[in-house]
């Protein structure tokens, strides 16, 4: 069950388009269908950001600079142990 409230104001020309969109797809409420939109935009928009799709060369280059590395120096680890200390 919804707790959050969201006021919002807007011209009446998108709550008619919104309204009629609400009808066409057979939704409740304006509410649901602004919840329906919002979820699954914010669900893709996230997606975006977190994550990353790279040709399988750059892949495989990537995944071999990797293994000839060395290991971290200090300044590497002190980087690692502050990201994760600040929760990134």
């Amino acid at each position: 069950m919804a707790t959050t409230r969201l006021d919002i104001r807007l011209d009446e020309e998108i709550k008619a388009k919104a309204e009629k969109a609400t009808a066409l797809l057979g939704l409740k409420s304006l509410t649901d269908y602004v919840v329906k939109l919002m979820d699954e935009d914010a669900s893709e928009v996230i997606a975006q950001y977190e994550s990353m799709t790279v040709d399988s060369t750059v892949f495989d280059r990537f995944m071999e600079a990797c293994d000839k590395a060395d290991a971290p120096n200090k300044a590497l680890r002190e980087a690692a142990a502050f990201t994760k200390d600040s929760g990134f």
